[in-house]
């Protein structure tokens, strides 16, 4: 399992978080996403092996722009990915 955190500009309040987790999750399958404008990222765990420019295609049109991106490996704990 695969977990990227992007770093996320322009969000501002929790429908924006929202409108960010709706656009990924009908664009790629997800097992888990998880948006905070108070971070300012967006925690993504897929299976799927994802650029930063996959995921710039999905949220450029929405307005949101990503700042950062770092992958890693999920991994499950205790029903929780971690």
């Amino acid at each position: 399992m695969n977990k990227y955190i992007l770093g996320i500009d322009g969000m501002g309040c929790g429908m924006c978080e929202m409108h960010v987790e709706d656009k990924l999750r009908k664009a790629i399958k997800l097992k888990k996403v998880s948006a905070s404008h108070i971070k300012n990222n967006v925690i993504v765990i897929t299976e799927l092996e994802l650029s930063e420019e996959d995921f710039k295609k999905i949220l450029d049109p929405t307005g949101y722009r990503i700042t950062s991106y770092s992958k890693s490996i999920a991994v499950k704990k205790f029903f929780r990915w971690r």
